[in-house]
């Protein structure tokens, strides 16, 4: 994280023990606390840690269309003029209004309508608010559906309502594509280098087989697993991909994080991309 490297290792040290003590908040709620909980926890992690990257660093203009730009690669192999496109999570909305040039529409769902003001919206565009798991749309009525780097934030309960809401959201063939971080090059919140397993507001990282069972559960398949290297995307076959994690899974954990220090089978495990296929309802 460029932002965390202009701080003291003090500051670091507290971001550490202010995120975990809130996040351990969130695990230990029941269902209805939780939905209280998130937006109130995060705004008490930023009243407590002024330094947070994400109050301090300043995304530029041009930090934001290379962000857009390389979503949008992989996008484009799923959209078209007549698709309903619905972005989870969708932020300051910059990737969906780009969407949003080349379908028919498009649907950014947030918990806060604050992060996403914008002086310009495109006519084709729709913003709506959600208690953080629910998909406030007609059922069947989505063609694609995409978050990124979201379903780790989500409490694993939650994570599995909000695929369920997902999938009454899709057309029966309409494709969900998940981007999460892998559990196994993790952790990959402010917990990286104090813990082994993510206990920072990540509330859960997951392998592609954890992410496998819990999306056929839910009623998709099949599952796809994508990857890009400059800017090319392909499609990396499930077995070989599983079969890996596996192996890494029965090494001890100094031998598999030396493993994955080597660049190509870092590369191949962190940097899927979950397509699913909405095959009946959940």
């Amino acid at each position: 994280m460029a932002a965390a490297s202009q701080r003291t290792a003090e500051q670091i040290r507290e971001h550490y023990e202010v995120e975990k003590e809130l996040a351990a908040r969130l695990r230990a709620g029941d269902a209805g606390e939780r939905k209280r909980l998130y937006a109130k926890l995060y705004d008490e992690m930023y009243r407590r840690v002024p330094h947070h990257p994400m109050l301090t660093r300043k995304v530029s203009p041009a930090e934001r269309r290379i962000a857009v730009r390389e979503q949008m690669s992989f996008l484009t192999h799923f959209i078209g003029k007549g698709t309903t496109y619905l972005e989870v999570g969708a932020g300051d909305c910059a990737l969906t209004f780009a969407v949003a040039k080349q379908v028919r529409k498009a649907i950014g769902v947030e918990v806060s309508a604050e992060i996403t003001a914008s002086d310009w919206r495109p006519g084709n565009f729709e913003l709506l608010l959600s208690d953080g798991t629910s998909i406030p749309v007609p059922a069947g009525s989505v063609d694609v559906a995409y978050s990124n780097q979201l379903m780790e934030h989500l409490h694993p309960e939650d994570a599995r309502e909000q695929l369920v809401n997902l999938n009454r959201a899709l057309r029966l063939g309409g494709v969900y594509l998940c981007v999460t971080p892998n559990r196994l090059t993790g952790p990959h919140d402010i917990s990286r280098g104090f813990d082994v397993v993510a206990t920072g507001f990540h509330l859960h990282e997951y392998t592609n087989a954890e992410l496998f069972a819990l999306f056929r559960s839910c009623g998709f398949e099949p599952l796809m697993i994508y990857n890009s290297i400059r800017g090319y995307t392909f499609r990396i076959p499930n077995q070989p991909l599983l079969a890996t994690e596996r192996w890494l899974l029965h090494q001890s954990p100094e031998r598999a994080r030396a493993l994955l220090r080597r660049p190509l089978l870092r590369k191949l495990i962190d940097n899927c991309r979950l397509a699913a296929v909405k095959a009946r309802v959940a």
